[in-house]
């Protein structure tokens, strides 16, 4: 995270946006993905996001460049581009191959790919039958790394209240691995343990 960023911006926009960019591509990047699913429309998302922020900075005044809270700005901006995306469009497939192309060692093999996929998409399946609000909190704190401020500039929530939220989500999400545990689904392949 790149803490001179604001004040970089606040007297140089154009010179500090270069690195600005870099700083949080990753952030935007993964949160776009996770919002669209597809990786051409997640890079669509993302660029947008960035030419967004671009001429939202430039309507900026120095003093403001220099306050700004730049992850959760940007994860605000992700966020409802992507909500007006859905608004206008069908929804999008749920593709996760590209997602576990990689392990610790950087090698993975056959049987370590299909597990990390299988693994990916079952998360997957239950973040995505978590409510809206729930979801976005959950991925936004636990996926993308958010803080709490942050995460209540994102979603223009007060603190408190996506403390609740993304408390609940979790709450929901360890109902749902416990009725699964119950009705014999296997975790032994996702490293699952369903605490009671």
């Amino acid at each position: 995270m790149c803490t001179d960023c604001p004040a970089r911006l606040a007297s140089d926009l154009d010179g500090a946006y270069a690195d600005f960019l870099a700083h949080h591509q990753d952030l935007v990047f993964g949160m776009a993905m996770r919002l669209t699913r597809r990786p051409a429309d997640a890079e669509d998302l993302a660029q947008e996001t960035f030419i967004r922020a671009y001429r939202a900075l430039r309507a900026f005044d120095g003093a403001r460049r220099a306050e700004l809270r730049s992850r959760g700005w940007l994860a605000a901006i992700v966020v409802n581009l992507a909500r007006n995306r859905a608004r206008r469009s069908a929804p999008a497939s749920s593709d996760l191959g590209g997602l576990a192309d990689s392990t610790a060692d950087g090698v993975p093999g056959p049987e370590q790919v299909a597990t990390q996929r299988e693994t990916d998409r079952a998360w997957q399946t239950r973040l995505g039958q978590l409510p809206e609000r729930y979801r976005q909190a959950v991925e936004l704190r636990h996926v993308s790394g958010l803080s709490y401020p942050e995460l209540a500039v994102a979603l223009k929530r007060p603190v408190g209240t996506v403390k609740s939220d993304v408390h609940r989500g979790i709450g929901l999400l360890r109902a749902a691995l416990e009725r699964e545990a119950l009705d014999g689904r296997d975790f032994g392949s996702a490293g699952i343990e369903v605490k009671r």
